[in-house]
């Protein structure tokens, strides 16, 4: 299914079974990204200036293409002007990237677009020095590694294939965006659970936002939140954290 990642591959390797397998009993560590397993100034300040620079020249290079052509037809459709000129949709999508609007179409064509930039080698993903790792020493033990983030899921494997640790995309066992909901529902965490095939309190989710963490805690999952000091200056503890384990690092947590 769209956005859920989750492979025959993955399924084989990490175990997905049925509710009876043994492998069931180990946690799933499900993770965010922005802010959690790298800073969010990477998006914000890489990422997206990037895509913004580049599209011009993208959309003139391959909006012939049936794939990009799909996209920018949908942007058309958006702004009510099917028949408008490429660079009225160019226009529309930097003004997009410029007020972070989450539009499938935009993460679509962003994610061509970065796909092409780390091809070229023009930059790599930084994650946090603890990051990487922990999800190999959590991968070795035997837990599973899954990603939700409100990235799409071709840019999630994008970032996690051109990392600064390397390749990381063989430790997880599944991706997930917001073709499962929102990130704050609470349902959105039960859907993943399910196509998991695991147990609610078997999963622990790591993000940096609380009202992420809220939403998979309501729906029985186990969270901890992600208080980078580089992207959070001021400590979020006692009420500021809502009753989420609070860490600073990947290597506090114990899944």
């Amino acid at each position: 299914m769209v956005g859920w990642g989750i492979s025959p591959a993955a399924i084989s390797r990490c175990g997905f079974r049925g509710m009876s397998s043994p492998a069931l009993a180990m946690t799933t560590i499900l993770t965010d990204i922005e802010g959690t397993t790298s800073s969010i100034s990477f998006v914000k300040d890489v990422l997206f200036p990037y895509a913004r620079a580049a599209l011009p020249g993208f959309v003139r290079e391959h909006g012939h293409e049936a794939e990009v052509r799909h996209w920018l037809d949908q942007v058309a459709i958006e702004i009510s002007a099917s028949a408008c000129q490429d660079a009225v949709i160019v226009e529309t999508l930097q003004g997009w990237i410029d007020t972070d609007r989450k539009h499938t179409a935009l993460k679509a064509l962003q994610g061509m677009v970065w796909a092409a930039g780390y091809q070229d080698g023009d930059f790599t993903a930084p994650l946090y020095p603890d990051v990487a790792p922990a999800l190999r020493q959590w991968h070795a033990a035997g837990h599973r590694l899954a990603v939700y983030s409100s990235g799409s899921v071709p840019a999630q494997k994008l970032l996690f294939a051109h990392t600064d640790a390397g390749d990381l995309t063989p430790l997880f066992c599944g991706f997930f965006d917001t073709e499962v909901g929102g990130k704050r529902e609470a349902e959105s965490y039960r859907v993943i659970a399910r196509q998991l095939g695991q147990a609610a309190h078997d999963i622990v989710f790591l993000s940096d936002v609380v009202a992420e963490l809220d939403a998979a805690r309501d729906a029985g999952l186990r969270t901890a939140l992600l208080d980078r000091r580089n992207d959070y200056p001021q400590p979020r503890s006692g009420d500021a954290a809502n009753g989420h384990l609070r860490v600073e690092s990947f290597a506090q947590i114990t899944p």
